[in-house]
């Protein structure tokens, strides 16, 4: 087997042991968007059911609605705390030890969100699960048939919180940073609520949600799990993707 597979083999299961052994972390990427579900979702349900609007086919309630933003509120989440690890692993010189393996930075570096992205994965289908067992009408041949689109989505956020890292030195100011865009990246996105109702109520937020790339990333998820594909979103986050790949290994230094 190649030294790739190996370095790959060792991450992934560094990845796995450090989210397994911090249960804190576990449990509150469960927690988190069940509160949501079974809290927000469920006050709200008899009151702010979604119109006829794609790839719905018929009117949606409200916690149907919700369940492709919770995945990528999970995403986003896990995102950026991997991200945190990253910036903590680089103070404390753990990201040097890792670089002297015998493979190039930009593998590492994939190698790193490729593992973050599989943890961000499994924790979306653990709260799909539970959101199932809860009575939410979630298709079940659109959650395999999302499967791809959600590891795209986890890896693209992954990345995103690997180039923040990059820019940021010091945990205590990425920490702070890393709360500038997770909650404007939420809020200000379709995950909640449709825009055409923020249409409604402002123009200028509108726009702005539909400018945010989470926005993106959101739908692609939501008409995946309805069998219904969009190619040119889907494309423009591959691309996107493949091209943050290609810059983080010039973006991040090693040390802090």
């Amino acid at each position: 087997m190649s030294k790739s597979f190996f370095a790959f083999q060792a991450i992934i299961e560094r990845e796995f042991a450090r989210f397994v052994h911090q249960r804190t972390r576990l449990l509150s990427a469960v927690v988190r968007p069940l509160f949501w579900l079974l809290v927000f979702a469920a006050g709200f349900k008899s009151t702010l059911g979604i119109a006829i609007q794609a790839p719905y086919s018929t009117y949606t309630t409200y916690d149907v609605y919700i369940i492709p933003g919770l995945v990528g509120m999970v995403c986003l989440f896990n995102g950026m705390q991997s991200s945190l690890a990253m910036a903590f692993d680089r103070e404390a010189g753990s990201m040097k030890v890792l670089m002297t393996a015998p493979i190039s930075r930009r593998q590492l570096l994939i190698f790193k969100l490729l593992s973050a992205a599989a943890v961000s994965t499994i924790q979306s289908y653990l709260m799909l699960a539970i959101a199932l067992l809860v009575g939410v009408n979630i298709p079940l041949d659109g959650m395999l048939a999302a499967l791809p689109v959600i590891f795209m989505a986890a890896y693209a956020l992954a990345l995103i919180g690997l180039l923040l890292a990059s820019t940021v030195s010091g945990m205590e100011n990425f920490a702070g940073v890393m709360n500038f865009v997770i909650f404007p990246a939420l809020f200000l996105s379709s995950s909640l609520y449709p825009l055409w109702q923020l249409e409604e109520s402002s123009e200028l937020l509108f726009w702005i949600s539909s400018l945010n790339p989470f926005t993106y990333l959101v739908e692609s998820v939501r008409f995946a799990l309805y069998l219904q594909f969009q190619p040119f979103v889907l494309g423009g986050i591959l691309l996107g993707v493949i091209l943050m790949s290609y810059l983080a290994p010039f973006a991040y230094k090693p040390n802090p």
